[in-house]
């Protein structure tokens, strides 16, 4: 897949997601073999009127690259004036979000929003497009409902603004997260377009990325909450498409290193308070499907301090291996 400077074979990007996708998140799904980050969303508006807070979203590490920076807003002007802050940063990519199906943001014509005005989103990204130095993809659904489903038709007009490539979630706005996707679209789009075509939604396994790839002849394929669950699915996904085989399960040794890693990352680049506060929302990720673990959760929940975490996670993680060593020495 080739967008600019960017040339990657069947790569596996880290979704843009609110609240989660911020450097120490980005960071370890980096070490686990992610190829390509976002930030988190980055509104437009926000940009504009100079805020801080939505100015810090943009903050990336060289050893992140590539990179992609993704904006929305549904005023041109905003979304023009965005784009050029966004470029200051150099980053490898601005995305437009025209997918985000969140009420307060299609309520204001963003995200999935534009997907009921077609000619509103062509404009608006062809404008952020001839706006840009830095090459523009955008990311979206199939359509609004599964009675507006144009999305063949989308990836046409995007291809004809400019953009470089169209990353789809396979779901509509009224789905949101639920139901299935439907990836059936994707190779009615892929002969539609000759821009690189990156597939999103309900892939959280080696078995269902690879089947992708197969059916449907994307170019790359974006792991949103997957990687929220299972930050490994990178390198696994990877693994199994060169040799076959699964990557067997981490241990919780493994997950209690990168969990302390991440927790770290965190409190480095939020000071301590802050970092051990905005960790809390990963635990149940990184701890699922592990005996006793939601006392144990409920326990770190209380703490707001690093020290009494890592001696607990590692008190903990010593009690499991214990009780393991024991199963398999009776």
């Amino acid at each position: 897949m080739k967008i600019g400077k960017i040339d990657i074979n069947n790569p596996i990007l880290l979704a843009p997601m609110e609240d989660v996708t911020d450097i120490p998140f980005r960071l370890i799904c980096k070490e686990l073999g992610a190829d390509i980050m976002f930030t988190e969303f980055v509104n437009a508006e926000g940009l504009v009127r100079l805020s801080e807070k939505t100015r810090k979203k943009m903050s990336f590490l060289p050893e992140e690259r590539p990179f992609g920076i993704q904006i929305y807003g549904g005023d041109e002007q905003s979304m023009k004036k965005a784009a050029l802050i966004a470029e200051e940063l150099q980053p490898d990519i601005i995305d437009i979000n025209c997918g985000c199906w969140v009420k307060n943001v299609v309520g204001h014509g963003a995200g999935a929003g534009l997907l009921r005005d077609l000619p509103k989103m062509q404009r608006l990204v062809s404008e952020v497009v001839k706006t840009s130095g830095i090459p523009v993809t955008v990311k979206t659904r199939l359509g609004w409902d599964s009675q507006s489903i144009k999305i063949v038709e989308v990836a046409r007009m995007m291809e004809d603004a400019g953009v470089q490539g169209l990353t789809i979630h396979c779901r509509t706005r009224t789905q949101g997260h639920k139901g299935d996707p439907d990836y059936s679209y994707i190779p009615l789009v892929k002969k539609s377009v000759t821009i690189p075509i990156i597939v999103n939604g309900g892939i959280d396994s080696p078995l269902i990325a690879k089947k992708i790839f197969d059916d449907t002849g994307c170019d790359g394929i974006m792991i949103a909450r997957g990687a929220v669950q299972n930050p490994w699915i990178f390198n696994e996904i990877k693994s199994y498409m060169q040799t076959g085989e699964l990557f067997p399960a981490p241990s919780f040794a493994q997950r209690i290193d990168i969990l302390l890693k991440h927790l770290q990352f965190s409190v480095q680049h939020k000071g301590e308070r802050y970092g051990v506060l905005e960790f809390r929302k990963h635990y149940s990720g990184y701890l699922r499907n592990f005996p006793e673990v939601s006392k144990l959760r409920s326990e770190l929940m209380t703490y707001t301090e690093l020290p009494p975490i890592v001696a607990r996670l590692t008190q903990f993680a010593e009690t499991v291996q214990l009780e393991s060593s024991k199963q398999l020495a009776a």
